[in-house]
């Protein structure tokens, strides 16, 4: 349809082209992502910093006893250097084209590769990360809360862990109509402030421990095949723990932006600072949790820690904090998905009652989902390796070969292409371990349990 001139509609009035724009525009004031252009660098250090330290921080301990010392650090340190590196690329590329911004990270890639390949390269990749983390973060969030109650009240009658799911969904059924991510910056500030409350109070609980009579830091399995798969599955959840490039390009979106001063600046600072936390967080909990228990460490460390009894349940509670900030902070790219096709392909009208109804819509699938598979350690692996790896170590990498296109065997050809193959490599492997722990756990699961 055309926009620089007058055209009839289907009740033949004619409506110009400053209506249409006029029209579009209040859409986009409407959707999420493109509501507010206030954000400061803070923001860009906290909203990362929710997105990226979540339920996976809590993994990396089991993650150290599935790969060992050696394997286990070095993944650490490459993924805490590829994301980085790979993160930086998606801030410079946000406004590589002048005059112009991509908002969505789907945006980019239609840039990169066509207004249709783009959009099947990147989006399901992007709602698969995204409804993954939402339906983890369900299963921890619930976790969370039944070991607060277990901590607070040791001789009351055990609740089971899918109506502590249900719990956690309920404050989200409240949070969701949230219009956009400003909407959410003091939220999102707690949730970062708990994350590093949380990891702090696990590695002096496990200190305060002690290391532990016998420890093992040996191979978890003893079969060759077992040995193989846990190693994979270790690297998963790696992969999983540095996961939040999904909403970088979202959250540049709500910076300010002009000739002078691009969003860029400000947005790198923000992820500096939000990458110095995330190593504060990962490195302690990892090692010390590891170095602690050995191979006897639980999926999620706070579930291993028992005492002191007030403090471990004061970290869970942490956890649930934190957790509800970082469900929001996923689930806002979803929303603006699933707004835009019923605003803009449907043509439904941008209403309250439309966001309640989509929005209340998602929560309860990802319930669901939860309730149905909570299996914390072998849904971290799948969908790190399986979402996170591509989006996260090697897509950003791929687009930057596309768009900006650097001199063949230079040091950023050779720099990219090492995440590339460091990255395809994660998504193979992660998966497969991620696959079957849950088939290992599912055996043995009840659906009221």
């Amino acid at each position: 349809m055309a926009t620089d001139g007058p055209f009839f509609d289907r009740k033949y009035h004619y409506e110009d082209a400053t209506e249409i724009s006029a029209r579009e525009k209040a859409i986009d004031e409407w959707l999420p992502i493109t509501a507010s252009r206030t954000a400061k660098w803070w923001h860009s250090a906290f909203h990362n910093v929710t997105a990226v330290v979540g339920a996976g921080v809590l993994g990396l301990p089991y993650a150290m006893s599935e790969l060992g010392w050696g394997p286990g650090l070095t993944i650490l340190v490459i993924s805490w250097i590829v994301t980085l590196y790979s993160l930086w690329q998606m801030v410079e590329m946000h406004e590589i084209v002048p005059g112009q911004r991509f908002d969505r990270y789907h945006e980019l890639g239609q840039h990169a590769f066509g207004p249709k390949l783009g959009l099947w390269i990147v989006v399901p990749q992007q709602l698969i990360v995204e409804v993954g983390v939402d339906i983890v973060y369900m299963i921890t969030g619930g976790q969370s809360l039944k070991k607060f109650h277990q901590s607070v009240c040791s001789d009351c009658s055990d609740i089971k862990l899918t109506y502590f799911i249900m719990i956690f969904a309920s404050v989200h059924f409240l949070l969701s109509p949230l219009p956009s991510f400003n909407s959410m910056s003091v939220l999102s500030l707690v949730a970062a402030t708990m994350s590093l409350s949380y990891s702090a109070i696990a590695c002096y609980a496990s200190i305060s421990r002690g290391v532990q009579p016998d420890v093992e830091y040996g191979y978890r399995s003893n079969t060759a095949a077992g040995t193989t798969f846990n190693l994979f599955s270790g690297l998963g959840t790696v992969v999983f723990a540095y996961g939040g490039h999904n909403i970088v390009m979202e959250v540049q979106a709500t910076m300010p932006s002009t000739d002078q001063k691009p969003s860029k600046g400000p947005m790198w600072k923000g992820v500096v600072v939000a990458y110095t936390i995330i190593a504060l967080c990962y490195f302690p909990v990892a090692i010390i949790g590891y170095w602690i228990f050995g191979n006897e460490v639980k999926e999620n460390i706070l579930l291993t820690l028992q005492h002191p009894k007030w403090l471990i349940a004061m970290a869970n509670m942490f956890v649930v904090v934190h957790l509800i900030g970082s469900y929001q902070i996923y689930a806002i790219p979803v929303f603006d998905m699933m707004e835009s096709v019923l605003v803009k392909k449907m043509k439904l009208n941008p209403t309250w009652f439309l966001r309640m109804v989509t929005r209340n819509t998602y929560v309860a699938f990802t319930m669901f989902v939860a309730i149905t598979f909570p299996f914390f350690d072998g849904l971290l692996s799948f969908f790190g390796g399986f979402g996170f790896a591509p989006t996260t170590y090697f897509l950003p990498c791929i687009l930057w070969l596309a768009i900006c296109k650097p001199k063949r065997f230079g040091s950023s050809w050779f720099a990219n292409w090492f995440c590339i193959i460091f990255g395809v490599g994660m998504t193979t492997v992660g998966p497969i371990g991620g696959l079957r722990q849950i088939i290992t756990h599912a055996k043995n699961y009840k659906f009221y349990e």
